[in-house]
């Protein structure tokens, strides 16, 4: 079979949907390629830092690396920022349903408010309340999220810092994204 007979899903058979349940294990197959492609397109976004997009992220999962973060937080700090590209107001969103079904929960908490996170550090010259992540205080990731904002994060913009290559990580961002999916995401 090349292709489906079907033009309505309700009209699809049972041979069918296993003909595409193999494609899509086989795309699926290819998901580790397509975010490490996807995170080369930082290295032109959005200009006026010491380094690229690209390069702060590598630098942010360089730092967690040698903070000795677990595989699950370095690969958060590495595509924390891969939405810039594609939603530059929305960007945790993006790296957010990349990982969902391959971390724990704690992960994506912190990747999801390390924008209110941020703002910590600039928020009052921007207009902006510097102090908004206070509304997550008490909760039981909040440190978490502050930790990585304050060692990893916000200090990742630092042109003459050792910062690990993107091939570095290929065997990681691989490694996670190839388990088992722990969660439906639809």
């Amino acid at each position: 079979m090349e292709h489906v007979a079907f033009r309505a899903m309700k009209d699809g058979t049972r041979e069918e949907y296993d003909f595409l349940g193999r494609l899509e294990e086989e795309w699926a197959g290819g998901h580790a390629d397509r975010v490490l492609a996807a995170m080369t397109l930082l290295d032109g976004s959005m200009g006026g830092y010491q380094v690229s997009r690209l390069t702060h992220c590598l630098q942010t999962a360089t730092r967690a690396e040698r903070d000795n973060a677990d595989d699950e937080m370095v690969f958060a700090a590495l595509i924390h920022d891969i939405g810039d590209v594609l939603a530059p107001r929305n960007h945790a969103a993006i790296a957010v349903e990349i990982m969902r079904p391959y971390v724990r929960e704690e992960v994506t908490w912190v990747t999801e408010k390390h924008g209110i996170f941020q703002d910590y550090y600039y928020g009052h010259f921007v207009g902006r309340d510097r102090n908004a992540r206070e509304k997550y205080r008490g909760h039981r990731w909040f440190e978490s999220c502050a930790y990585f904002c304050e060692h990893w994060d916000q200090a990742a913009f630092d042109s003459d810092y050792d910062t690990r290559p993107l091939e570095h990580y290929a065997p990681l961002v691989e490694d996670i994204l190839s388990r088992p999916a722990w969660r439906e995401t639809g």
